[in-house]
């Protein structure tokens, strides 16, 4: 092809969407110390993404899972949209659903009618948040609505007014109503056009340090990058009026994949609070993943304000109820997301997990597990084994999952074994698959030589008789040694001319309790310089070195 029929039509699109000259930022050097105000919107902006919404059951029960995760703001909502919507708020307050201590949000367009819809949903609701929005971007105002800046102010202002006016039955009823209020597409908006917007529905709300009201700051889809909309955020918290009367609110969409950097950033900025989805559900891209952002938090130390120690039911209750799967890669939550197939990520991550469980540090650290599954709830995923893999994940698997303490050179010949094997059938290997394998290799082989009984005496030295078949053929072997072992490879030299040399040796424990196993490793060494490994498993510590020894020659006519 043509080099000119490569390219892709980049020049339609727009340099810098609204980038900033804001020179005097001050958010590249701030810190986040503390979790924000979370609010859940995955019953609504969630909720409306999804291609089989929720029934009203199915969002109750979503409702008190987000409770029971500590959400303290849940928008429930839009009540206007359909008596469904209305109906679940009114069950919520009718059936006394709600703690004391959550904010149920609706949200309801700048129009009169929906906005009386929405106050008549709350009535009896001990505390609520009336979350009014309408678009303010220059696209919006001059292709859909055709209107000039000061028409769209008048809109919010209206509506500002008129839910003022509306809740305030409720307010003498005893009902705590907060007011929040989103321009919508704030990331097309000009930045002083949004203050100016903004700054005239607080005028008309009038809030208080005591009584603040929300101001929402969507990135209702994601124009630029990450830095810009920070730099956005930080001019509007500079120029916002009554600043300490004022919860500024992020709601990032996740259109360029950005969500959970944007909102970190403008966190940085500014930001006290953040609406967003677990696991990022929503409109189009979806939504910024709070669970992703709580947990950022949690992993450097910081309190992230939710329950998410109980990872497996967070996904069970999600899946359930969304129809949706979560990605096997979803950072903290995903099935692939606490294991390795590299062969130097299960080596780096073998060595550190035996550090923390040994040496038990105050503060976790792994090169490539950022907090600890368990933490989470989750069960530590034995380390996935493929052809990329190499001997610290068999080490790992063998170790953690069936006891086997496999000395670091058998190891690393066993691992070219695995690798072959996965590499021939392009497959991973279950662990079950690496166990079976290791032991039709290595452990107790019979192929040639097999034992039978024997026994030994010490009398300064060790002399052993044993019962071998080799090839069907029964013999009698007898040799003395420094020990059950030394002796028992000079009696198969004395009977079959077997000249090796004992290259090492290692033994441990397989089980726990008076049944338990042992297992031995042995390796011998020829006159060529060869090596062989050989592997026993038995309940007696000296059948299993004996077994080893056995296998390690079969092992080594086998090769020859």
């Amino acid at each position: 092809m043509k080099e000119e029929e490569v390219k892709m039509k980049y020049q339609k699109y727009k340099k810098g969407y609204h980038a900033m000259k804001l020179k005097d930022r001050t958010w590249p050097d701030n810190e986040i110390k503390k979790a924000p105000m979370w609010c859940s919107v995955d019953l609504r902006d969630g909720n409306q993404a999804l291609i089989t919404p929720m029934n009203l059951e199915e969002k109750i029960e979503f409702f008190s899972f987000l409770v029971e995760v500590g959400f303290k703001n849940i928008e429930v909502g839009f009540p206007a949209a359909s008596e469904t919507e209305f109906q679940f708020v009114r069950t919520l307050i009718e059936k006394d659903m709600i703690p004391d201590d959550v904010y149920i949000q609706v949200l309801t367009q700048a129009r009169p009618h929906i906005i009386r819809k929405t106050v008549e949903a709350l009535r009896g609701v001990k505390n609520a948040v009336v979350h009014l929005y309408n678009s303010t971007s220059t696209l919006q105002r001059r292709v859909v609505f055709k209107m000039e800046k000061d028409e769209i102010i008048k809109i919010a202002v209206d509506g500002t007014i008129l839910v003022k006016e509306l809740v305030k039955e409720l307010t003498d009823a005893g009902s705590h109503i907060q007011f929040e209020y989103s321009p919508e597409s704030f990331t097309g908006t000009e930045p002083d056009y949004a203050v100016e917007i903004c700054n005239a529905v607080l005028d008309a709300w009038q809030p208080d340090p005591v009584n603040k009201a929300i101001i929402n700051l969507p990135a209702t889809i994601e124009l630029s990058s990450p830095n810009v909309y920070a730099d956005q955020v930080e001019y509007f918290c500079r120029n916002v009026k009554n600043r300490e009367s004022v919860i500024i609110s992020v709601h990032p969409h996740n259109d360029r994949g950005e969500a959970v950097a944007a909102t970190e950033l403008a966190m940085l900025a500014g930001a006290d609070r953040v609406e967003g989805t677990l696991f990022g559900n929503g409109e189009r891209t979806g939504n910024a993943d709070v669970l992703v952002m709580a947990l950022n938090l949690f992993s450097q130390g910081i309190d992230p304000g939710l329950k998410l120690d109980n990872m497996d039911e967070i996904i069970e209750v999600y899946e359930q109820s969304t129809r949706m799967d979560i990605p096997p890669r979803h950072p903290y939550a995903g099935e692939l997301v606490y294991t390795a197939f590299s062969g130097s990520h299960q080596d780096a991550i073998k060595k550190s997990m035996d550090v923390y469980y040994t040496e038990k540090p105050v503060y976790w650290e792994n090169p490539y597990l950022p907090v600890n599954p368990e933490d989470l709830g989750r069960k530590y995923e034995p380390v996935r084994i493929n052809s990329q893999s190499g001997k610290g994940g068999v080490a790992f698997v063998l170790s953690r999952k069936f006891g086997y303490v496999v000395p670091k050179a058998m190891v690393q010949e066993y691992s070219y074994i695995v690798t072959d094997i996965s590499d021939r059938g392009n497959q991973e290997l279950k662990p079950e698959l690496i166990h079976d394998e290791i032991k039709k290799e290595y452990v107790n082989i019979e192929t040639i030589f097999k034992l039978g009984k024997y026994s030994y005496t010490t009398n300064g030295t060790v002399r052993i008789e044993a019962e071998i078949s080799k090839d069907g053929k029964d013999y009698k072997v007898t040799g003395n040694g420094n020990g059950p072992l030394d002796a028992f490879n000079n009696a198969l030299k004395n009977t079959f001319d077997i000249d090796v040399d004992i290259a090492d040796y290692s033994e441990h424990a397989l089980e726990r309790g008076a049944t338990s196993k042992a297992a031995a490793y042995i390796a011998i060494k020829d006159r060529q310089g060869g090596i062989c490994w050989g592997c026993g498993v038995s309940t007696n510590i000296s059948t299993a070195s004996i077994k080893a020894m056995v296998s390690a020659v079969n092992r080594m006519y086998k090769e020859i």
